[in-house]
């Protein structure tokens, strides 16, 4: 399982209300949480962010409540790997729970900028970023989480199968 894509970058202490803002929680349609994903830190993040993208963030990522919300509209707004130095217990958790790709690495999280070329491999923990043919060494999960995120999370690796 790999992934490739264009870097968008936030800090730290992103939180669950800003990546999903609870006035848009009354939904569980996917898209239209999508479509509200990052909407009061960055404005453009909806019309700019193209399937296979990688989030790249700093400490913290993902704070706050514990609602599946936020992995759920990252996920289906096309990133297939949020980066960051750490993440909130709960939304590491969550994220792995709906098949979100997540990977902690301090050095990726501080030298991929705005805009660079990212590959991951995810057998390995090696992220690559491109456009300053630089690697980054995140721990890789083990074979039963990639699996998981594989098959669309814990619910669909337990029915056989993203739905």
């Amino acid at each position: 399982m790999n992934a490739h894509g264009t870097a968008i970058k936030y800090g730290d202490h992103i939180d669950t209300d800003v990546i999903i803002p609870a006035r848009h929680l009354a939904t569980q349609n996917h898209k239209e949480l999508a479509s509200h994903c990052m909407e009061d830190i960055d404005k453009s993040f909806v019309s700019r962010v193209k399937p296979g993208d990688i989030m790249v963030a700093g400490v913290n990522f993902g704070c706050g409540s514990s609602r599946e919300h936020a992995p759920i509209a990252i996920k289906a707004s096309g990133i297939s790997c949020v980066i960051a130095k750490s993440f909130a217990r709960i939304f590491y958790r969550n994220a792995i729970n709906i098949g979100l790709a997540i990977l902690e690495s301090d050095k990726a999280s501080e030298n991929i900028a705005e805009g660079d070329e990212v590959d991951i491999d995810f057998d390995t923990g090696v992220i690559t970023n491109v456009t300053k043919n630089e690697t980054y060494q995140a721990v890789p999960f083990p074979d039963f989480i990639k699996d998981m995120i594989a098959t669309g999370g814990l619910m669909a690796s337990i029915t056989g199968g993203a739905k």
